[in-house]
């Protein structure tokens, strides 16, 4: 059976998306979301340097990451100017977020990487697109079939209508038939960074 796992099959798979990416991304199988997929992503190294040096705390709960988010980085702000329960969550930041004396908060904690594409192995299309389609808010997106589909056609109008791309199986090469479409995200948000962090904790 194909898996993701399959390195020939994954080494197809970089090959195939090396029009797409930044040469110096890595890649990973990870189980997110309750979906395995192939991950391109790159490392912001000086964010992980930072963390390991500081001994920081997991980022995986998402009021801290509202906060962080309402903070701008490396700038003080005055604790005075916060309200008192805004003061509270300042001092119950995960330790490495933020530097806090008794007059101003820093925030130092940013996005560890950035996802630049998650690829979802499927037989079927349809559940293919069921599955990329969870990580829409989060990243690029495509899917990866095992056979080609009776109904290529309309399964490439309807993966190009959610703009996920569609990878082809042959003879354990990889074929891009559809090139997925660029992610913009139109905000930052307190989830997409907590999918970051999670993805994260798996790939360090």
């Amino acid at each position: 059976m194909v898996t993701l796992a399959n390195s020939v099959i994954n080494g197809s798979v970089r090959a195939a998306t090396a029009p797409l990416l930044k040469p110096d991304g890595l890649a990973k199988v990870v189980p997110v979301l309750g979906t395995e997929a192939l991950f391109f992503y790159r490392m912001d190294d000086a964010e992980h340097e930072r963390r390991e040096a500081v001994g920081a705390a997991r980022l995986d709960r998402m009021h801290p990451l509202e906060v962080l988010l309402n903070l701008p980085v490396g700038l003080p702000v005055p604790l005075a100017s916060l309200e008192k329960q805004e003061r509270r969550a300042v001092h119950a930041l995960p330790c490495g977020a933020a530097d806090r004396d008794r007059r101003t908060v820093t925030r130092r904690a940013v996005r560890p990487l950035h996802v630049d594409l998650a690829v979802v192995r499927a037989t079927g299309w349809k559940r293919g697109l069921e599955e990329a389609g969870r990580f829409a808010p989060y990243c690029r997106r495509a899917i990866l079939l095992t056979r080609r589909p009776a109904g290529i056609s309309e399964a490439l109008a309807e993966a190009d209508f959610y703009g996920i791309g569609v990878f082809l199986i042959s003879d354990e090469e990889v074929e891009m038939v559809l090139e997925p479409r660029d992610y913009r995200p139109l905000r930052h948000t307190a989830a997409a960074w907590s999918f970051v962090e999670e993805m994260y904790q798996r790939v360090r």
